[in-house]
C-alpha cells in the first residue's frame, strides 16, 4: 500500500506518492517552498515530478527541484502556453470564496512566471507512473486550466490539484478559465466513487463535494 504524504507550504499543497523508497512528488508549490519540499525529497529515491497545473503556486519550484533531483518533471501539453505567460489563459471565479482568492492572487499569477525544467516531458489520460516505482495513473481534469491533470493512486486516492478545492468545505474550485469543462471534470471525480481527495488547498477529504456553482 503507497502513502501519500502531505506537504503544507502555507495555503500550497505539495504530495509525495511513497511506494517503499520511491517517491513521485505532485506538485511543488510556490517559491518561498523550496528548502521545505526539497528537504521531504530528500528522504526518499524521487523518482519524477507531476504537475497539476502550472500556475506558479504549484509549479514555480518544478525546474530548481528537477535539476536538484535529476528528475523529469511531466505536465499536460494543454499547459505548455502557461509557461510563456499566465493570460494565456485567465481565470473567472464563482462565489464569494472564490472572488476574495483571485483577488488576492491575480497580480502575483501575472507577475510570477513558471520556468519550463529542462527536463520535461508531457502526459495524457490514462499514462501509468508504474515505470517511476508507482502505482498511479494521469486522470484528465480539465477547467482549471486546460491542461489541469490529476493524479489517481491505486484506485483508493486522488490528486485533484484546483479541479476541487477545500478553502472551507469540500467544493467545484473556485477559480477557473473554462467553466463547463470545470463542471464536468468535477463530476468525472464524483463517478469514480470511493477515493480521498487530496486538494491543493486545504485538508484531504472523502469524495464527498457540493456541486453547488453560482456565478
Amino acid at each position: 500500500m503507497h502513502e501519500i504524504k502531505h506537504i503544507k507550504c502555507k495555503t500550497d499543497n505539495c504530495y509525495l506518492i511513497i511506494n517503499g523508497n520511491n517517491a513521485v512528488l505532485v506538485d511543488t508549490a510556490s517559491g518561498e517552498g523550496y528548502e521545505q519540499v526539497a528537504a521531504e525529497c530528500e528522504k526518499y529515491d524521487l523518482k519524477l515530478i507531476v504537475l497539476t497545473h502550472v500556475h506558479f503556486d504549484h509549479a514555480e519550484n518544478a525546474a530548481k527541484l528537477s535539476a536538484r533531483f535529476n528528475v523529469p518533471v511531466a505536465y499536460h501539453a494543454a499547459d505548455e502556453e502557461l509557461f510563456e505567460s499566465y493570460d494565456k489563459q485567465p481565470l473567472m471565479s464563482y462565489g464569494m470564496v472564490g472572488k476574495v482568492v483571485l483577488g488576492m492572487s491575480l497580480k502575483v499569477l501575472r507577475e510570477t512566471p513558471v520556468k519550463k525544467p529542462a527536463n520535461c516531458f508531457q502526459v495524457k489520460e490514462g499514462d501509468s507512473l508504474s515505470e517511476y516505482g508507482v502505482d498511479a495513473k494521469i486522470i484528465e481534469l480539465p477547467g482549471h486550466t486546460a491542461g489541469s491533470i490529476g493524479v489517481d493512486v491505486e484506485g483508493k486516492s486522488l490528486i485533484v490539484g484546483d479541479e476541487l478545492d477545500n478553502w472551507i468545505s469540500p467544493a467545484i474550485g473556485h477559480l477557473y478559465s473554462d467553466v463547463e469543462a470545470l463542471k464536468r471534470s468535477a463530476q468525472k471525480i464524483k463517478d469514480l466513487g470511493p477515493r480521498t481527495l487530496y486538494y491543493g488547498h486545504g485538508k484531504p477529504t472523502e469524495n464527498s463535494f457540493s456541486n453547488k456553482f453560482h456565478k
